[in-house]
């Protein structure tokens, strides 16, 4: 009778793995597809997706850290911004499912990265006729593109425990360690190039400001009272030099697309459900809020989840801005957030293969007390480009924290909710996307050290709420295993 049923049903992953080539021939397709992943084959797409997203965000990233010095004109730079991430909540309840089930999460990652490319080449005229279509655009795109890497790279994890006998929380940790520490690098590349064109001349030496035009940085930068013609920081570089890091950013955008078309390999999820997500529907949306409200870890976890849109949009656009620019000009901007990128490279790949052993708890601790204690001194500090090192300080330090959010965060929704992948992830992207858009909202509306404020706020309410879900979960483990052993 066993015989009979496994004749007449395609076999699961497992099965498909322990049967020969010849027998899954003729089996169902998906099995076909998941039977030709092997170990190395796994490891490969993760470097490529993980390649792909570092060419992407080289380009992304590093003109989202120049936005707000760059076209400062109108309040474009951070507007769109807004904008941008705006559009990306209403598209994490519509579009990922319907894009994944049509087109895969290989051929979804691509598409996505079309409306970066569109947002690279709106930058050659920054105004908001093209900026804001552009990032509407972009924004739409994003949710699937960041949706479909992180079901992949769950699903090869899964996949990849499977084959090795390891925990699938070990490898889908260290799954996405690797990927955060390559993807991180793009911080390198990327401000590496604009710093290197935005060099400034020998007449425009930032260290001669005065202590009354510094003591209008750092925290107590006020947008909508600074006129750039009386601190030449802010006066925008010259066109021909911002058409030049355009385009090359374009040409990153574009070379991340081309290496996920023609290295990275089609998957099959093993929980597929084509029939209910082909079309355009309130199906993500619906099982988005189900999952909102049936999930108490999910409710505990969003003020924590708000926390990482906060803390990557200050550091990106108020720190680049109110800081550094201010006090330095826009051509220190790329070389300081170098050492913000190489930093959080290493310690996301570090942190996510030590994670199996000591556990999210310590990592969570350092976050916090990293990011607090960078939070109260930008607060205290007047910057001053005689003392250059601690610029670089607060960004490693900050870029420790963003490590520990990014990684631990994403493994942890991983972990936590692995029966309902898709919701749980539209969930992440949706409140940190609202962390993103309040953050850039107000960027030109409010002194800097108010938005400290919010940043310490936010934070502290974010980890009372990660160990509120921690203690929930551990004690749930352990009534589970007092009735196996009862």
């Amino acid at each position: 009778m066993s015989t009979e049923k496994k004749k007449d049903t395609p076999p699961s992953y497992t099965e498909a793995m322990e049967l020969p080539e010849k027998n899954v021939e003729n089996k169902d397709p998906a099995a076909q597809l998941t039977a030709k992943f092997t170990k190395m084959k796994v490891i490969k797409n993760l470097l490529v997706v993980s390649v792909g997203f570092l060419f992407l965000f080289t380009a992304f990233q590093s003109m989202s850290n120049l936005q707000t010095s760059l076209n400062m004109k109108s309040g474009v730079g951070s507007g769109s911004l807004s904008i941008l991430y705006g559009a990306l909540v209403l598209s994490c309840l519509f579009v990922p499912p319907f894009m994944i089930a049509h087109l895969g999460c290989k051929w979804t990652i691509p598409l996505s990265m079309l409306g970066y490319i569109l947002y690279m080449g709106a930058n050659f005229y920054p105004v908001w006729g093209l900026m804001a279509p552009a990032a509407v655009i972009l924004g739409l795109g994003a949710a699937p593109l960041w949706s479909a890497k992180c079901t992949y790279l769950t699903q090869t994890g899964v996949w990849y425990a499977k084959m090795t006998g390891q925990t699938e929380d070990a490898v889908i940790n260290a799954f996405f360690g690797v990927f955060f520490m390559i993807f991180q690098t793009s911080q390198v590349w990327g401000n590496l190039i604009s710093s290197t064109i935005f060099k400034e001349d020998d007449n425009h030496n930032a260290t001669n400001k005065t202590f009354d035009e510094l003591s209008k940085c750092g925290a107590n930068f006020f947008p909508a009272d600074t006129n750039v013609t009386d601190n030449t920081n802010l006066e925008r570089p010259v066109t021909q030099k911002v058409y030049i890091v355009c385009g090359i950013y374009t040409g990153f955008a574009v070379l991340a697309a081309v290496t996920i078309i023609f290295f990275l390999d089609r998957i099959k999820l093993d929980k597929d459900d084509n029939k209910t997500s082909k079309k355009v529907s309130p199906r993500l949306l619906i099982s988005t809020f189900k999952h909102l409200i049936k999930s108490p870890y999910q409710q505990l976890l969003i003020p924590l989840t708000i926390y990482s849109g906060v803390e990557q949009a200050f550091i990106t656009g108020d720190f680049t801005r109110s800081y550094i620019t201010c006090s330095m000009g826009i051509s220190n901007v790329g070389y300081i957030m170098i050492c913000y990128g190489v930093v959080d490279a290493l310690c996301s790949f570090t942190f996510g293969r030590l994670v199996q052993y000591v556990g999210h708890i310590p990592f969570f601790i350092l976050a916090f007390l990293v990011h607090g204690g960078c939070q109260i001194a930008l607060l205290l500090w007047m910057p001053n480009p005689d003392t250059v090192v601690v610029y670089y300080i607060i960004a490693a330090c900050w870029g420790m924290g963003d490590a520990v959010i990014q990684t631990q965060i994403n493994a942890f929704y991983g972990y936590l909710f692995t029966e309902n992948t898709e919701a749980a992830f539209a969930n992440y992207r949706l409140w940190e996307s609202v962390g993103f858009i309040i953050t850039y909202a107000y960027n030109d509306f409010l002194f800097t050290y108010i938005k400290l404020y919010v940043c310490i706020g936010v934070m502290c309410v974010g980890m009372a709420g990660y160990a509120t879900t921690e203690m929930l979960v551990r004690r749930k483990r352990s009534e589970s295993r007092d009735l196996q052993n009862n």
